[in-house]
């Protein structure tokens, strides 16, 4: 479900942010009798501060509290690690004006191997009271990871956090919670720029600037620290897929995030065939209001020849209730397990209000890349001419002859130019997919929308239809579609309301009707339930409307050039095999003479070509019967049939 390496990512990050914000703003203002018999406001340094934080150790050799009435003994005794008193209870003995920390750094073992390290520098937390610190910053980081499979190192440039409540953060990383308590907002906002990343298999992700706001949770069973633990660990021992996916759950339902705002992420690899760079000019989230959902702006995709393109992408009503749902019916299974089944994964789908895109473009490499040269061997040839050419003569002084063909001059008609095969283009104006509810992983209705989506016609060679349309002189295709389903589980029905294909200068086709038989068992992608559509699956509804916008005149012509027929007496047979021969194929009936009427008409005059087809039976026709039907006569038979043309 969650990626290792991103797992240890976002563990490690997370625990280096408590890092900072434990070792450089705990403080609760002291109660006001306290502060009146304290010391004088002073300036209190301690040295070589060691504090385990889980996973996590935090190490700073120096730390200054300005403004404060403490001791640096007592401060000392604030920050000490065996302290039989909770952070909470530390935190309330703490006030300052400001803390600064030349160097913090931030050890972190696990999982497995991974060892990370993170290095903070000039930490600095500003007017710390009430257990809140008004600005935290730090001027920049180094990142290593120098053992695991996730080795790499990487730099963080300056973070800035405001609003910070410790006491908070302390509660959520080390003390236990049902998980259904109030939101604690840990942070208002918070500002990384410039970070840097490396791993050992030579990929590199950057990103130009982070802001968040409004971060917070509830307090889990595990606490924070304990639940990241677990699911970092994923399905090693001593844990197991229930605990997993207990915490997993826990943790998706207990973070809370008002807002993200990301710019300039890049994410670049050494590919032995050819490098990828992966770049978003932005992307955004957020919760609640008007800007809900997720967008991406400008992205691009790089490979060798290969350069794709997206304006804009958004995805809105985003639920992840379905996936927690699955994960709480897994946490309560009886038995251990590992791992999760293709089924399983489906049910953990989070559910998808909306998808829309805008400007998208994809650049082909050509077809064939011209062959370079083969590498010469360096060594005079001792071999003598080919067989069947003769031997270059030699002149009378003696000399070899040059054998190579003289240099190519502007203007010169047999000079040979090898131009590049072009670059071709696959371009998509717009987008939409929208869907209803998820039933088991599956959506219960869903509508597809493409419009201006221009490609040359021979990358559709071989599909149905579209396949022919480059025998027709078309190059280009300019094509929009409509697709819109809706599944009804209980009467296992599939209603194709409409799907629709219109293309310039081409026509419109367009299909509605409904199929029986069909559950969401259909969409698991397995062999056997694929199969067995043929045997459950039936047809008892069909509505087809064709119509022209010159397609059928380019078929005409065509038909006519290897026929040596001129394209009118093309279409007098053409009429009359309509009017005779298809009543004749399909039983010679009513609604077979109607359906043959009504070709005729169209061919006559191309424009607008509508069947109306329902089975005779509730049920349907079986696939397997038609599969197996001895003549389009047997099955009309069982089919009401109207049809019309113009």
């Amino acid at each position: 479900m969650i990626h290792p390496k991103a797992r240890s990512r976002l563990r490690s990050a997370l625990a280096a942010t408590c890092a900072l914000a434990c070792l450089a703003g705990m403080g609760l203002p002291a109660p006001l009798a306290a502060q009146e018999g304290a010391a004088a406001v002073q300036d209190v340094t301690v040295t070589d501060v060691m504090l385990p934080l889980g996973g996590t150790l935090l190490r700073a050799p120096k730390l200054t509290a300005s403004g404060t009435r403490l001791s640096k003994d007592e401060l000392a005794a604030i920050l000490k690690s065996d302290s039989s008193d909770t952070w909470e209870v530390r935190l309330g003995r703490l006030d300052a004006g400001s803390l600064t920390i030349p160097v913090l750094t931030s050890e972190h073992a696990g999982p497995g191997d991974d060892r990370q390290t993170v290095t903070y520098r000039d930490v600095v937390a500003r007017d710390v009271k009430s257990g809140r610190v008004r600005e935290l910053t730090a001027a920049g980081a180094t990142v290593s990871a120098v053992a695991g499979p996730n080795r790499g190192n990487g730099t963080y440039g300056e973070v800035r956090a405001t609003d910070l409540d410790l006491a908070a953060l302390s509660r959520l990383y080390t003390v236990p919670g049902d998980g259904k308590g109030p939101v604690q907002k840990v942070y208002g906002t918070i500002q990384v720029a410039d970070v840097t990343y490396s791993d050992a298999r030579g990929t590199t992700v950057k990103i130009a600037r982070l802001n968040g706001r409004d971060l917070g949770g509830r307090q889990v069973p595990d606490g924070w620290n304990g639940a990241f633990e677990i699911v970092a660990a994923g399905f090693q021992p001593p844990h197991d897929r229930r605990t997993f996916a207990a915490s997993a759950a826990d943790l998706i339902e207990a973070t809370t995030l008002g807002s993200l705002d990301m710019q300039g992420l890049s994410v670049s690899n050494t590919d032995p065939q050819g490098p990828v760079l992966f770049e978003i000019d932005r992307a955004t989230y957020g919760a609640i209001g008007a800007g809900s959902g997720t967008v991406l702006e400008n992205m691009s995709l790089s490979r060798g020849s290969l350069r794709a393109h997206l304006g804009r992408l958004a995805l809105t009503d985003v639920s992840l209730a379905p996936t927690v749902a699955a994960l709480r019916d897994f946490a309560a299974e009886p038995e251990t397990r590992r791992g999760f089944s293709d089924a399983e994964m489906r049910r953990l789908t989070p559910a998808l209000g909306g998808l829309t895109l805008a400007d998208l473009s994809i650049d082909l490499p050509p077809d064939a890349e011209l062959p370079k040269p083969p590498l010469q061997d360096p060594r005079p040839a001792a071999r003598g001419p080919a067989p069947g050419r003769p031997a270059l003569p030699k002149p009378a002084d003696g000399k070899s002859v040059d054998a190579r063909a003289p240099e190519a001059k502007p203007g010169d008609p047999l000079a040979v130019t090898i131009t590049p095969a072009p670059t071709r283009r696959v371009a998509l104006r717009e987008a939409a997919l929208s869907f209803g509810p998820p039933q088991d992983g599956v959506p219960s209705a869903g509508r597809l929308t493409l419009s201006g989506l221009t490609l040359p016609a021979d990358l559709v060679a071989g599909a149905p239809i579209l396949g022919a349309l480059p025998a027709y002189g078309y190059r280009d295709l300019d094509l929009d579609l409509v697709a819109d389903a809706a599944l009804d589980g209980k009467a296992r029905d599939l209603a194709l309301r409409d799907v629709t294909v219109s293309g310039r200068d081409i026509g419109t086709i367009r299909l509605a009707g409904t199929l029986g038989g069909i559950g969401p068992e259909l969409f698991s992608g397995t062999l056997p339930a694929t199969t067995m559509l043929m045997f459950t699956g039936s047809a008892k509804t069909l509505d087809l409307t064709i119509e022209n916008a010159g397609l059928f005149e380019r078929f005409l012509a065509a038909q006519s050039k290897d026929l040596s027929l001129k394209p009118e007496e093309l279409r007098k047979e053409y009429i009359t095999a309509s009017l005779l021969g298809v009543p004749v194929i399909l039983g010679n009936t009513a609604a077979a003479k109607g359906i043959g009427a009504a070709m005729g008409q169209f061919v006559m005059k191309p424009g607008k070509l509508v069947l109306h087809a329902k089975s005779k039976e509730p049920a349907g026709i079986g696939f397997i019967d038609i599969g197996a039907a001895r003549s389009p006569a047997a099955l009309l038979e069982r089919i009401d049939v109207d049809a019309k043309a113009n």
